[in-house]
C-alpha cells in the first residue's frame, strides 16, 4: 500500500485499521506525516489554521498506538521477492515529490539517488501514468480514494513477472461513491472541517483535483488574512 491511508476523508481510523488487517507492507505518505506531526512539540503552528481542519479530525480519530505505527513505516522499500522493483510513496528523496507528465527527467536522479531498480512504483499524484527514465519505468498507480482524471473509481496497478521481466497494468474498480459522499455529512466531518472538507468531498464527487488548485490560487491570501476561506471558495466555484 503506497501511503496516504489517512486524512482527507471522514474515516481515517477505519481505513488505517483495514489497511493494517491486510498484513501487507505500507509505505509512509505525506498524509501520515501530517497526522503524526500534528500535536507534536515541533509541529508547524500552521496546523491550527482552518485549512488544516481535516488533519486535526484525522489526528483525533487515530490512537497514539496507531500514530506510532505510522511513524515506523518505511519511506521506500524493495520486497525480497522483487528486489528489482522499488516502491515509494512519492520518491526516495521525499514523500512530497510530484511526478507528472511535464516533470523534467533531469529531476529523476535527484528523486531516486539510491536505486538500481528497473521498475519504480509510486503514488502521491492521484492520476495513473507512466514515465520512462533511461531503462526504467516510473509508474504512478493512481488513487484509491481521492482519485483524479474524471473517473469516479478506485485506481491501482497490477505487476506480474513473466519469465525475466515485469509487466504492469493499471486497473480501476467502481465502488459506491454516493455512500462515500454521504459519510462526509453523517459523521459530522463537513461541519467540523468546513471549506477544506467540502473541497475533499467534491474531489471524490467529480474525480478532479480541488484542494491543491484552490490553495495555489488563494492559500497566500488566506494565510495573510486578506480573504476568508469561505469567500475564497465562492470565487473558486465561479471560475
Amino acid at each position: 500500500i503506497g501511503g496516504d491511508v489517512v486524512n482527507g476523508a471522514p474515516d481515517s481510523a477505519a481505513c488505517w485499521q483495514l489497511a493494517c488487517s491486510l498484513n501487507c507492507p505500507i509505505i509512509f505518505g505525506n498524509h501520515e506525516g501530517y497526522v503524526v506531526d500534528y500535536g507534536a512539540p515541533e509541529a508547524n503552528p500552521a496546523f491550527e489554521l482552518p485549512q488544516f481542519a481535516p488533519v486535526r479530525w484525522a489526528a483525533a480519530q487515530c490512537s497514539s498506538a496507531e500514530k506510532q505505527q505510522m511513524r515506523t513505516l518505511p519511506r521506500a522499500l524493495c520486497l525480497p521477492a522483487a528486489p528489482d522493483v522499488l516502491f515509494a510513496h512519492a520518491s526516495q528523496r521525499s514523500e512530497r515529490d510530484s511526478i507528472v507528465m511535464h516533470t523534467p527527467a533531469t529531476e529523476f536522479p535527484l528523486m531516486f539517488p539510491h536505486t538500481n531498480a528497473t521498475l519504480i512504483v509510486r503514488g502521491h499524484n492521484h492520476a495513473a501514468q507512466v514515465r520512462i527514465w533511461e531503462q526504467r519505468f516510473i509508474i504512478t498507480a493512481g488513487a484509491i480514494g481521492l482519485h483524479s482524471g474524471g473517473l469516479r473509481a478506485a485506481q491501482y496497478v497490477l505487476l506480474e513477472r513473466r519469465q525475466s521481466s515485469w509487466t504492469f497494468e493499471h486497473h480501476v474498480v467502481e465502488y459506491d461513491v454516493e455512500r462515500t459522499l454521504r459519510r462526509f455529512t453523517e459523521t459530522g466531518y463537513l461541519e467540523a472541517t468546513g471549506v477544506a472538507g467540502r473541497l475533499f468531498q467534491r474531489e471524490i464527487d467529480i474525480a478532479t483535483l480541488q484542494w491543491l488548485p484552490f490553495m495555489r490560487l488563494y492559500g497566500a491570501a488566506i494565510q495573510s488574512g486578506e480573504i476568508t476561506m469561505e469567500r475564497a471558495l465562492e470565487r473558486f466555484q465561479q471560475l
